[in-house]
């Protein structure tokens, strides 16, 4: 073979190396989840913000990866372990991923013993909203401040969702660290916390506001105290309390108000797939029907996606070592 026929024999080898390199991302990007059916994840039961909130993702995820299934997946239990964990053990192929509450945060940050995965190394796709904690009484409570509730000779009843959810973390977190009168009743999943308060079951809840604005729109219950967000008509809990531990878990939780509504997958998947996925998930979420329906059904839509999202979880778990232990004593009893 003469040097142009090695030449020529070369550029031809190189191009279909390039043709084939581009075949095979092309394979792990869009087309790969055409006839595909895809898993999506929520972590707690039906009804509820963060199953509507799940649903409406997938459904317009599916819109933007043409020929994919999206199938919803309900795996309630344990304050979203059981469906986190199911997620991180997933096979990375791009195919199972979901939602979970941001409570888990303070499970690893504890070192519970029951949680399977690392959200440090997760496949992040996105955040749709950002969405302050709010401590909410009932109107029947008498309760009109925040002030009022601290100096509450008798507790009340707050509702909570399982053990290891963010709601049942937060509200032992306020009762231990700003010695708050509130006792706390778990096992309220979805709404049932909103019910329960509507037939005097409990007096309060700590949650996130956009699931309790209808609520107290509608006459129903009353806000104290918020925690992050940009709204002023509601009093910001840092402003009301004095301390260095209470400072450190009201900042905290406050870490947390801008990370609301993840979706994640387990740890490697392909990158062109993620890429993919993460492309889906920006138009999903900036869709104009997305939003309305978003808006209908009361749900913020503040998006963030893929490596952002994770360097906002990563920031919210980088916690100083006083905290951490602020953090398991107040669980402790937990």
């Amino acid at each position: 073979m003469n040097r142009n026929e090695w030449i020529s024999a070369f550029a031809l080898s190189a191009a279909l190396a390039v043709a084939g390199s581009g075949m095979a991302r092309a394979e792990d990007g869009a087309a790969f989840f055409k006839d595909k059916t895809v898993t999506y994840i929520v972590a707690t039961a039906p009804g509820g913000v963060y199953d509507t909130n799940g649903r409406l993702v997938a459904q317009y995820m599916q819109k933007y990866l043409p020929g994919s299934t999206f199938v919803v997946q309900n795996m309630p239990g344990a304050g979203h372990l059981i469906g986190t964990n199911y997620i991180y053990a997933s096979e990375p192929d791009g195919l199972t991923f979901g939602t979970f509450n941001t409570g888990l945060i303070y499970g690893q940050l504890s070192g519970d013993a029951n949680i399977r995965f690392d959200l440090t190394k997760m496949s992040w796709i996105g955040k749709v909203a950002s969405d302050p904690r709010v401590i909410i009484v009932t109107k029947d409570s008498g309760i009109e401040s925040f002030e009022q509730l601290r100096k509450l000779e008798q507790p009340i009843k707050f509702a909570t969702a399982g053990k290891g959810s963010a709601s049942m973390i937060e509200a032992t977190l306020f009762v231990k660290a700003l010695k708050l009168p509130i006792q706390v009743v778990s096992g309220y999943n979805g709404n049932e916390d909103q019910l329960a308060m509507m037939r005097g079951e409990v007096q309060g809840v700590i949650g996130s506001r956009s699931e309790f604005q209808q609520f107290v729109d509608e006459g129903k219950g009353r806000f104290l105290a918020q925690v992050g967000g940009k709204d002023t008509d509601v009093p910001q809990l840092s402003s009301m309390i004095e301390g260095d531990t209470a400072r450190q878990i009201v900042a905290l939780i406050e870490s947390q108000s801008g990370i609301s509504r993840l979706t994640a997958g387990p740890t490697g998947i392909p990158e062109e797939r993620l890429q993919t996925l993460r492309d889906a998930y920006s138009k999903a979420v900036s869709d104009p029907e997305f939003i309305e329906k978003a808006r209908t059904l009361g749900l913020p839509v503040d998006p963030l996606v893929g490596i952002d999202v994770g360097a906002r979880v990563g920031k919210a778990l980088d916690q100083q070592p006083d905290t951490i232990e602020a953090l398991k004593e107040a669980l402790s009893e937990n």
